[in-house]
């Protein structure tokens, strides 16, 4: 598509006047945007990005790259299937390293021979940087949605980012100013849990759907999206749960699942003693709202559980191996799950690595269950957070979606000026 097609587009995408000529309107061909995921909520953001933008150009972006369901739904055809990227932690990486090295190649490939308009990477920054490193120089505009967490470790870092990346969309607000010191544009789009309708879940439809009583002590249980952390995570969730078991007997569990962990987690779950139920994505949100308190596995869960107001405690663990290697690099922040990181304080309580027990993570769940105190704790704290992310309107995505698409104008403008080139 020539820069003078894409103007043409663009103008007519965002027109609404009545009497655009609809048969026009197809003859132009739309932008085509490279989009890159490589797990469940880097797919989750891919798909909901890809959605507004069919919205705000009619319909008439194309896609290609790499992604999961949610991507495929709104009409990108998978170069791979995505669970192949789905690896994380470094020790954890280097049995997959000759696969990953050849998607990489055939993702840097495909996107050269396509020449997209622009290329929108999503989280993933282990693949997804270093695909950003081998395109740099093609000239393509390159996106990278979900701000890697440099301030969290080595920040010095971040200056390698602005030799491969043309723009960062931030999650978080403070990442804007963090990115701006090493000359990187970054725009904050907002957390896509604030338009998640988390805080709209049913849990008494749920509960009575799975015909639980509406006084059944209900445990969330979230060990990750990633077969790696399901395996790490759930031995000593469920040991945890058998210790609560002991002072509540009347306890459930609920566990939120991906299709590309289920088996793992039922096959794991299927001999711990008390009654476990499975919620699919569709049905996580009712599952949220109808649980007492959760544990959960560091990451953007944490902050959906907040946004739907249930008491938890937080945990993670890596192997042996990654955990010494991220020691010796060097920590900057204090806190690990977003909750914390965001209210600035700690708001719920954190189990890492060593700490990551089955006695402590029960000692704490058990607190919240017990204490009208420790969970108005938390829904204060939940409220800050709630603060901090700002408005709902517009849309994250739909901010995201506005941010390519001035991008993708940006570089039309410049390649039809008549001195271009």
């Amino acid at each position: 598509m020539t820069g003078r097609q894409s103007m043409v587009f663009l103008a007519e995408a965002e027109s609404e006047a009545p009497n655009r000529n609809p048969d026009a309107s197809r003859t132009t061909p739309g932008p085509l945007i490279f989009v890159v995921s490589g797990e469940a909520s880097g797919d989750n953001l891919a798909g909901s990005l890809m959605q507004a933008l069919k919205a705000k150009t009619a319909g008439r972006v194309r896609f290609a790259g790499v992604g999961g369901p949610q991507s495929e739904r709104q009409g990108l055809q998978s170069l791979f299937p995505m669970r192949e990227l789905s690896v994380m932690g470094l020790a954890e990486v280097l049995p997959h390293l000759p696969r990953l090295i050849k998607r990489l190649s055939q993702t840097v490939a495909a996107a050269r021979q396509l020449e997209p308009d622009a290329i929108v990477t999503v989280d993933s920054p282990g693949f997804c940087l270093r695909l950003a490193h081998h395109l740099r120089g093609s000239g393509i505009p390159i996106i990278h949605y979900v701000a890697p967490q440099l301030w969290a470790w080595r920040p010095g870092r971040a200056r390698k980012l602005s030799k491969r990346l043309d723009h960062i969309m931030a999650l978080l607000p403070f990442e804007v100013s963090f990115f701006a010191k090493y000359g990187i544009a970054c725009t904050y789009v907002g957390h896509p849990a604030i338009e998640s309708g988390v805080e709209r879940g049913n849990g008494e439809g749920f509960r009575a759907r799975h015909g639980l009583p509406q006084d059944v002590t209900l445990l969330c249980i979230v060990p990750g999206s990633r077969a790696g952390e399901v395996r790490r995570m759930l031995p000593v969730f469920g040991e945890a749960l058998l210790l609560l078991k002991k002072t509540h007997p009347d306890l459930r569990a609920v566990i939120p699942v991906v299709p590309s962990t289920a088996d793992v987690v039922k096959s794991m779950t299927q001999n711990w003693p008390l009654d476990v139920i499975f919620a699919d994505i569709a049905e996580s949100h009712d599952a949220f709202a109808a649980c007492n308190a959760a544990i959960a596995k560091s990451g953007t869960v944490t902050l959906e559980l907040a946004l739907a107001g249930v008491p938890m405690v937080v945990a993670y663990r890596v192997s042996a191996t990654t955990a010494f290697i991220v020691r010796r690099m060097g920590v900057s922040v204090k806190h690990a799950s977003l909750v914390n990181l965001l209210a600035g304080r700690q708001v719920v309580p954190e189990f890492l690595q060593e700490e990551c027990t089955a006695s402590g993570l029960a000692l704490a769940v058990d607190e919240l269950l017990r204490s009208r105190e420790a969970r108005e704790a938390q829904a204060q704290g939940f409220r800050d957070v709630a603060r901090v992310l700002g408005e709902r309107t517009p849309l994250p995505s739909e901010r995201a979606a506005k941010v390519v698409l001035d991008i993708v104008q940006a570089r039309m403008n410049e390649a039809s000026r008549p001195d271009a080139g």
